[in-house]
């Protein structure tokens, strides 16, 4: 399946979707008459090929290029390396953003995984994971902001890494109707995960040579239709409801692309994600109140005294009110609001350099609201708002520049290493210059018992109404289902209220 980093990047991007090559499948694809005999199956041991090179394709513009390879692993009967390598080159409100990813798994000749290292690059901020399957456990350990935090993940059965995803049927047999249900460790979320797959077809296309097996995958959410000829080879996979393309290529045809520096130069992230409603918002961030429907979404949004979310036939109503902050001292007892105050690996909330930033910031402050409009000034001063992606809060501190989930995360981590129970959300904003909404990561801090929408990237200590909530969480894994309503979301206002001079 396509990396999840790459799709993390239309969290906080701009844009619509101009044509979905997926709603068009009947044109290009066609039965190509029963499927052999007997399942299409290969050994690691035998497999037809070493390697293959795909090019990518987001939204119409080639966009990078993926390199997959399988070998024996020297001096180790029975273990084989894999390692998979992108290279992704988009364009975003005029700055190039430049992704490089690669992977090494070592695995048994059943694909179930042993050891694994990945090394994830964006925008000059790195994340690194490695680690192993031991009795009844995976360990690992990541390092962003240059700094390691451990994980240890229970698991029992086997495991594999999620780089064999499109491999799995092929070691297991191709046939049409089978179906396949496995765990996989997925290094770009941090996260276990579980996969189905089912062979749903065999088919010929205009976009590649020869007949394959069409298999559906889902993992967490998230889908892809995969093409896999005979050799085992995934010539031809859509995701993202077919904005996303990877395709068959040969190795020279892969890479000119980025050698040329041709990639993409057109702003396919501004074309991509941006719902437009049916009338335009003035003056958004003095928007007190805000009543909208929405279409597109499969889950219903949370509620909460600031946001009211219920279904109404087809479309989901949600009534929003700017937050009221509380006037008393929170005292955080139950777990439920302790968790807030903890540590994550993007929330790095116990390191001594937020810790030593965040006392700075707040010293001397006399209530929780002094604390908070403190923090969010001093983002505003230090941190550049860019579309400059980041991995976690450090990576935010030490380059001093972020896109909105970033803000999102250095403004957590410092919150809660002031003393104040904050979480991230994500979601809807609406933005008056590009006359839309955008898909936006802000937070809410707890404060006298009520949770108050705060938005560093505007300079918010009180959210404005035009923030939709859709889902909360601060990692990679938690974002998947908003990835997936990208896309599909429709939004018509009912009603508006603005704040009184």
């Amino acid at each position: 399946m396509i990396p999840a980093t790459l799709r993390r990047l239309a969290a906080c991007a701009i844009g619509a979707i101009s044509l979905a090559l997926g709603g068009c499948a009947g044109l290009y694809f066609h039965e190509a008459g029963p499927p052999p005999g007997a399942p299409v199956q290969h050994e690691l041991a035998r497999l037809p090929f070493s390697e293959y090179w795909t090019g990518i394709v987001f939204n119409g513009e080639k966009i990078g290029f993926t390199r997959f390879s399988v070998q024996p692993a020297a001096a180790q009967p029975g273990r084989y390396e894999i390692r998979s390598e992108a290279s992704f080159l988009l364009r975003f409100l005029g700055i190039e953003k430049k992704v490089n990813l690669k992977s090494f798994d070592l695995v048994g000749e059943d694909l179930a995984l042993i050891e694994f290292a990945y090394d994830y690059h964006i925008d000059g901020s790195e994340l690194r994971v490695s680690g192993k399957r031991g009795a009844g456990e995976l360990a690992a350990t990541i390092v962003t902001g240059g700094k390691p935090n451990e994980q240890r993940l229970p698991v029992e059965g086997k495991l594999y890494p999620s780089s064999v995803i499109a491999l799995y049927p092929v070691v297991h047999g191709l046939a049409l109707g089978r179906e396949f249900s496995y765990r996989v460790y997925n290094g770009e979320m941090q996260a276990l995960a579980d996969v189905t797959q089912r062979v749903v077809a065999y088919e010929r296309s205009v976009f590649f040579e020869g007949n394959a097996f069409k298999v559906e995958s889902g993992m967490r959410g998230q889908r892809a239709t995969t093409w896999i000829d005979h050799q085992g080879r995934p010539v031809f996979e859509l995701a993202l409801h077919g904005i996303m393309i990877s395709a068959l290529e040969e190795p020279d045809r892969a890479k000119r692309y980025v050698a040329l520096g041709t990639l993409n130069k057109k702003e396919s992230l501004i074309d991509f994600s941006i719902v437009r409603p049916d009338r335009p918002i003035a003056s958004p961030r003095s928007v007190s109140a805000l009543k909208v429907a929405l279409r597109g979404i499969d889950e219903l949004p949370p509620s909460d005294p600031t946001q009211s979310c219920a279904r109404a036939r087809q479309e989901i109503v949600c009534d929003i009110r700017q937050s009221e902050t509380g006037t008393a001292e929170t005292t955080v007892t139950d777990a439920p609001h302790a968790k807030y105050l903890s540590p994550s690996i993007t929330v790095q909330s116990q390191d001594p350099s937020i810790r030593r930033t965040a006392q700075e910031i707040v010293a001397g402050a006399a209530s929780p609201e002094d604390r908070i409009a403190r923090i969010v000034q001093w983002l505003d001063k230090n941190v550049e708002k860019a579309p400059f992606d980041v991995f976690s809060a450090l990576d935010v501190l030490e380059k001093r520049k972020a896109e909105c989930q970033g803000h999102a995360y250095l403004y957590t981590a410092l919150a809660r290493a002031a003393g104040i129970p904050t979480r991230i959300v994500n979601g809807l904003v609406y933005s008056e210059d590009l006359k839309g909404f955008l898909y936006h990561s802000w937070a809410e801090s707890l404060l006298g018992g009520r949770w108050v929408g705060v938005d560093p990237t505007f300079g918010q200590t009180v959210a404005d109404a035009t923030h939709i909530k859709l889902l909360e969480g601060e990692g990679l894994a938690d974002l998947l289902p908003l990835l997936d309503w990208v896309g599909k979301v429709k939004i018509r206002v009912l009603a508006v209220e603005h704040q009184r001079p």
